[in-house]
């Protein structure tokens, strides 16, 4: 008899109940593959907006799809995993064998380092909520040297790789004054510890409850979310130089005012409100720039890969549950009152 492994199986769009855990068989790496035993994986809104179907298509934006388009059904959820590499297919480096590794979640359109993502794990191909995942041997990452935890290098790739993504194409970079949206959430708060790091000047949006985890992440100013749009925009009086937001909403009309000539605005989130009214004279008679970013290159990446392996960014871990019990998981994250990441652990 095959051998088996247990997974978190979504079957279709819907809510908690279209996720199944059952016994589904260890999958074989075939060439050019990897099989990753999955120590640690993390929870990201793009798990819940896959599985509920939110992310619209072209010209119809209450359409259910995936991240990308249509899921094949039955989809192992899941886009981060960090763990050991368990066994490789032909073509593969054995010396592969037994690493601890972190794997890159992105599917891309080329083998450049500025390719672009067309596909996540958990959603175009079956992701970490398992005890294996199935991955190219391109895209894992030995850390074997890493000072992060498991849990800590598993918090990494969807929401700082977002992070990382947004901070790269907008140029943002020390000495900049940028505006973090949804500033305590997974890619808000890697926002704020990245773009810290890199030299910038941070104003985050967070609710008042969470605004000493988000100051400690490296925000120099604090805006309490419930002022609403002319509070976050009265924090800026000077402008700004850029605006990383993963919330949309009501947020863009009211701050695109507020950056400076040349500015940039990026976006890789619509938690707020996906279809948004705003002043297209405050983009062109500014020079304004409006970025979409969604995910992230090989490139920016490796970027990333080096603040692991050197441990200069660490993921605040809010919670930890078994990966049998990932739908009280999903309840804690929906409740949205933690800081951080969730992460699922190995049983």
């Amino acid at each position: 008899m095959a051998e088996t492994m247990r997974a978190w199986v979504l079957t279709g769009h819907g809510g908690p109940e279209v996720l199944e855990y059952r016994e589904v068989p260890v999958p074989e790496p075939g060439p050019g593959q990897v099989r990753v035993r999955v120590t640690a994986a993390a929870l990201n809104n793009t798990d819940v907006w896959t599985r509920t179907g939110a992310y619209g298509r072209p010209g119809d934006p209450d359409a259910l799809s995936g991240w990308r388009g249509p899921i094949d059904f039955p989809r192992i959820q899941g886009g981060d995993a960090a763990g050991v590499v368990e066994a490789t297919g032909s073509g593969v480096d054995a010396g592969l064998a037994g690493r601890r590794v972190l794997v890159e979640p992105a599917l891309y359109d080329g083998d450049g380092p500025d390719a672009g993502p067309v596909g996540l794990l958990g959603s175009e191909a079956d992701g970490g909520f398992a005890g294996y995942v199935l991955v190219d041997a391109r895209r894992v990452h030995d850390v074997t040297t890493s000072p992060l935890s498991d849990e800590e290098l598993a918090a990494l790739p969807v929401a700082y790789g977002t992070a990382a993504g947004m901070l790269e194409r907008a140029a943002i970079g020390a000495g900049e004054t940028v505006l973090v949206t949804g500033a305590s959430g997974g890619v808000g708060l890697a926002l704020v510890q990245l773009a810290a790091a890199r030299g910038a000047q941070v104003t985050a949006v967070t609710s008042a409850s969470k605004a000493d985890a988000v100051r400690a992440a490296g925000a120099e100013r604090i805006v309490d979310r419930a002022g609403g749009p002319d509070a976050v925009a009265a924090a800026a009086p000077d402008g700004l130089d850029a605006v990383a937001d993963v919330a949309g909403g009501e947020l863009v009309a009211a701050l695109l005012p507020s950056i400076r000539d040349g500015g940039r605005w990026v976006i890789a989130g619509a938690v707020a409100g996906p279809v948004v009214p705003f002043d297209l004279r405050r983009l062109y008679l500014h020079n304004v720039s409006l970025i979409g970013s969604s995910m992230h290159t090989p490139a920016h990446f490796d970027r990333l890969l080096a603040d692991a392996r050197s441990g200069a960014v660490r993921p605040r871990i809010a919670a930890r549950y078994p990966l049998a019990e990932l739908p009280a998981a999903q309840e804690e994250f929906l409740r949205g009152a933690h800081t951080g990441k969730i992460v699922l652990t190995a049983q």
